[in-house]
């Protein structure tokens, strides 16, 4: 199971990375506490990517849906009974028993603190479960401390088909044991000073802001800065990434209280340049730097090209076989019912499970009422592998299409080409000038 949401996350998303793998003990009792952006999609990245077997805390209703619910199951995951699902919140206290039975044995159990998925800009305040269960499992079970880990969970478009996504676990955060009272509960001062703590922990790992316009500002702001060292944004590396943006915002924040028409002007210039990147048809990570002569950009893009052509043959059978399901098939069942931003990559995910083999499945029977089972069945492997082969040829394609409307910048309108260079130069400057004020 875990094998196959692996190839599922590899699939959907481009690029997907880790960091703070060392935060995570080998063995022992663990929580790890995520923020929950993505819905379904959250859940899928850890359970493929986590350094152990992690077992989470899951919404009842979950349970009883097709598929997923068997998937839940299957996970070992455990019920959480919610007011907001109608559910018997008294139920909760077997949950509690479950969580502290798995610690006992050494687990490591995941849970989304906020309780429910959303598309904020910033973190939902957290419910107190966590905190309990922490001080309740180190206060009844013997042997090694519980340790709660932090986990941020980082998307760079998380709706979108082959974005990026990043998962960032902090420091661990002991906890300490301390007598429980009559009906088992945690004093609630402690249980209320470890949720701040917990906030304060995850909030170090996630990227927050009090609005999304700040969140496109930085954004903007950190493509521009970063496109200075040279094209191409699989060069880009995902935790330096997550990193800018979140210094950048924390910036933000302090600076447009202190500087606010410098800000403004900053602004002003990142807008005339998004603006003139448009005009030319071209993304900030594809203008080349005057540092990079034409005969390396043009070995570079003689070497992609090459690879484009082997690959062509596998590719175009690849796009043939799956532009219905692609292009048809899936956003029609992600349309029929109106999704929110957070459950978008989880509704567009589930329908491909179903649409792509299904629409293998069909080539594959007038294959084989044709040439027969065997002819059939090695079509069917195929496809799969022809749809991998196409997704690789269309990036590598829009790769090699957005270097050259670089390329062709600079050689046929070299005075925009300089002055979007010395625009760029002037943002990068001004951005790192007050990042030299940052507290």
């Amino acid at each position: 199971m875990r094998r196959f949401l692996a190839l599922i996350v590899r699939i959907f998303f481009r690029r997907v990375a880790i960091t703070g793998m060392e935060n995570v003990p080998a063995t022992g009792p663990v929580l790890l506490l995520l923020n929950h952006p993505n819905s379904l999609v959250d859940p899928l990245l850890l359970l493929a990517l986590a350094p152990r077997r992690v077992v989470f805390l899951a919404k009842e209703p979950l349970f009883r849906i097709p598929v997923i619910g068997a998937i839940t199951r299957a996970m070992g995951s455990i019920p959480v009974y919610r007011k907001m699902d109608g559910a018997d919140t008294g139920q909760n206290r077997k949950t509690f028993e479950k969580v502290w039975e798995a610690l006992a044995h050494g687990g490591a159990i995941a849970l989304f603190p906020e309780g429910t998925s959303h598309s904020d800009p910033k973190m939902r305040p957290f419910k107190t479960g966590s905190a309990r269960m922490a001080i309740g499992a180190a206060s009844v079970n013997p042997g090694p401390p519980v340790q709660i880990v932090p986990g941020g969970l980082y998307y760079t478009s998380k709706a979108r088909f082959r974005s990026s996504a990043l998962i960032c676990f902090g420091t661990p955060i002991a906890v300490p044991a301390e007598p429980l009272g009559l009906e088992g509960e945690p004093n609630a001062d402690t249980v209320r000073a470890l949720t701040a703590h917990l906030e304060t922990a995850l909030s170090s790992v996630t990227i927050q802001a009090d609005e999304d316009a700040a969140l496109k500002l930085v954004t903007r702001a950190e493509r521009i800065f970063s496109s200075v060292k040279g094209p191409g944004t699989q060069d880009r590396d995902l935790a330096r990434q997550f990193e800018l943006r979140q210094r950048f915002l924390r910036g933000y924040a302090q600076l447009r209280v202190e500087i606010p028409e410098r800000i403004a002007q900053v602004e002003g210039m990142l807008a005339r340049y998004d603006a003139e990147l448009t005009t030319a048809g071209m993304a900030p990570e594809n203008l080349l730097e005057s540092r990079l002569t034409v005969g390396m950009v043009v070995k570079n893009a003689s070497i992609a090209v090459v690879t484009l052509l082997v690959l062509a043959p596998l590719a175009i059978a690849g796009i043939v076989i799956n532009i219905v399901p692609y292009q048809f098939l899936v956003p029609l069942a992600t349309s029929v019912v109106k999704v929110e931003r957070d459950v978008a990559a989880t509704s567009k995910i589930f329908a491909s499970i179903a649409a792509f083999p299904l629409v293998w499945t069909v080539l594959s029977f007038f294959i084989w009422k044709r040439w027969g089972i065997w002819m059939a069945a090695g079509a069917w492997l195929a496809m799969p592998i022809a749809g991998v082969a196409a997704l690789r040829f269309l990036e590598g394609l829009d790769r090699l299409v957005g270097s050259a409307r670089g390329l062709s910048l600079r050689l046929f309108r070299p005075r925009a080409f300089k002055r979007l260079e010395v625009q760029r130069r002037k943002i990068r400057d001004a951005i790192l000038e007050m990042n030299g004020m940052i507290r």
